[in-house]
């Protein structure tokens, strides 16, 4: 089994639409839904094409969380972040 094809069976425990949503907000907004769910749980954060898809991926590894996958989603993309096992 692929890489991507594991990725494709982890289930996201919720999921953020922020197309449109500018940084730094959108970096803000994932950070507060990823502290508001136990650790290791899934978030799918949906991201515009440029500054988002750079920055956002980025800051939440910085902040500890392993992003799981980037998969391009018509203009934009999906991201699937585990949130940090250690709180």
């Amino acid at each position: 089994m692929t890489r991507q094809e594991e990725m494709s069976d982890v289930q996201p425990d919720a999921e953020l639409d922020l197309r449109g949503v500018i940084c730094p907000y959108n970096f803000v907004k994932t950070k507060l839904k990823l502290e508001a769910m136990e650790p290791g749980q899934v978030l799918a954060v949906i991201l515009d094409d440029g500054e988002p898809i750079r920055n956002v991926p980025r800051s939440v590894k910085d902040d500890g969380h392993t992003v799981l996958a980037q998969e391009p989603l018509e203009q934009s993309f999906r991201v699937i972040i585990r949130k940090r096992m250690n709180e």
